[in-house]
Formats: structure tokens, sequence, C-alpha cells
């Protein structure tokens, strides 16, 4: 039997190395603000296994430019593919992040309707101060983001973004004005998403204000409160379906606007 010998030089070495070092770029920034497992709920080794282990998956699928290869990472132009595979990660990352921003600014917007405005948790996921509604719909948003198997179409989204905008290849400028104008359309997505319980409380508000002109000996302080929280919590579980949906709805538009960055409508 006669054996092989392989050879492996330094530069050799080197270019697979560099072969894996730019899709790490990418993977890793966007893992670090993708939601959920961008939060401060996973750990950040845990978040850089994720990112070796999809690396070393992606990697030997990738296509890449032969002169990124003999391309130094410290150079001036390699430092200027560092910053552009960084930035790809990190749109494609926050784009995504911002649909679960919708969801707690939404149960912000009942609890204030509710009289929990002051009702607030630390957010372990982001270390910020949230009242507990936004929190009950950030995590409802969670499970079915997981149900509906988004994850692994977070995954499809960094798999073909190295088709879409390959290694080499900056963002069209006139993509991330479109996320902004996208962004502003997400604060009225929350607003429409949650009408249902503002009109159903509104309503109550209504009736204790027509009772209150009616009978101004009446305490509505003490009996509105309880009656408006238990009004909203049966509007809110009741809500849950629709909610649902809208939840998919606004992921399906993180998505394609996620795509749009990569330059495909």
């Amino acid at each position: 039997m006669t054996s092989v010998a392989i050879e492996l030089s330094i530069p050799v070495v080197m270019g697979m190395v560099r072969t894996f070092w730019w899709p790490f770029l990418r993977i890793s920034s966007f893992l670090m603000a993708a939601p959920i497992i961008g939060t401060k709920d996973l750990p950040r080794r845990l978040r850089l296994l994720f990112a070796l282990i999809m690396t070393g998956v992606l990697a030997p699928t990738l296509s890449l430019d032969p002169a990124l290869s003999s391309l130094e990472p410290l150079s001036t132009t390699g430092l200027m593919v560092v910053a552009q595979q960084i930035a790809v990660g990190l749109s494609m990352g926050l784009v995504l992040r911002m649909v679960f921003v919708v969801f707690e600014f939404a149960g912000q917007i009942v609890a204030q309707q509710m009289g929990l405005g002051f009702a607030s948790m630390v957010d372990p996921s982001s270390g910020v101060q949230v009242p507990v509604v936004g929190q009950f719909y950030n995590v409802l948003a969670t499970l079915i983001f997981f149900g509906t198997n988004l994850h692994l179409k977070m995954v499809q989204l960094l798999s073909d973004s190295f088709q879409l905008l390959p290694v080499g290849r900056s963002i069209d400028r006139n993509m991330l004005s479109g996320v902004v104008q996208w962004s502003g359309e997400l604060l009225s997505l929350a607003v429409v998403m949650m009408l249902p319980v503002i009109i159903g409380l509104l309503a109550v508000n209504l009736i204790f204000a027509v009772m209150t002109r009616a009978a101004p000996q009446l305490n509505v302080f003490a009996i509105g409160f309880p009656v408006t929280l238990l009004f909203g919590v049966v509007i809110m579980l009741l809500s849950v379906p629709s909610f649902s949906q809208e939840v998919g709805e606004a992921m399906e538009a993180g998505f394609t606007t996620a795509y749009a960055i990569l330059g495909q409508h």
C-alpha cells in the first residue's frame, strides 16, 4: 500500500483560513444582531459556537472570488472587505430584530390603556425595563417564531446572502434608505396590530365616564381600575389568534426587507 503525502505550505494554509474567515465575519455579525439568538439570553460563547458551526457548514458550499484567498485581512482592501461583511450581517440581523421591537411597542400601548404602564420588569434579553404586557407579547412572538420554523428561514437567509451579495460587494445605499422608510411603517403596524384591544378598552373607559357623569358619588378609581384590567386581559386573550396571524405577516415582511437589502426585489 502506497501512502500519499500531503504538503501544506503557509500560503495554502492561509488561503484555506481566509476561505472560512470572510463568511465567518458576515455570519457572526448577523448572529450578534439577530432576534433571540443575538439577545443577552444566549451567552456570547454559545453564539460564537453557532457562528463557527454555521461557517463550517456554509463555507465549503460557497464559490468565493479566488482573489480573496490571497487578500490580507489587515491590508487597506482587506479592512474594507471586513467592514462590508460586518455591515451586511448587521443590516440583515437588525432588520429582523426591529420586527420584535414592534411587539414590545404594541405591548406598551396596551399597558397604557389598561393602566399597567407602571408594571414593568427588566427584560433579560435587552437589559432594559419594559411593561409586563410588552414582555408577554414578546414571549408569544418568540414562540410563534420557532413554531413556524422561521429560525430555519433565518439560516436560509444567511445562505442566500452569499449568492445574492457575494463577498467583496457592498450594500446599495438606496436599499438602506428603504429600510429606514420601512422602520417608520413598523410603528404604524404596532398600532394596527393592537387596534382591537385599544378600541375595546376605550369603550370601557367611555362607559365609566358616562357612569361617573350620571353618579358623581361613584368612586371610579376604586371600581374602574380592576374592571378595566379584567376587560383588558379578556380582550388580550380573545385577540391572540389575530395577533398570531399578524406576527407571521410582520416577520415575513422583515424577511422580505432583509432580502431587499441583498438586492432581491
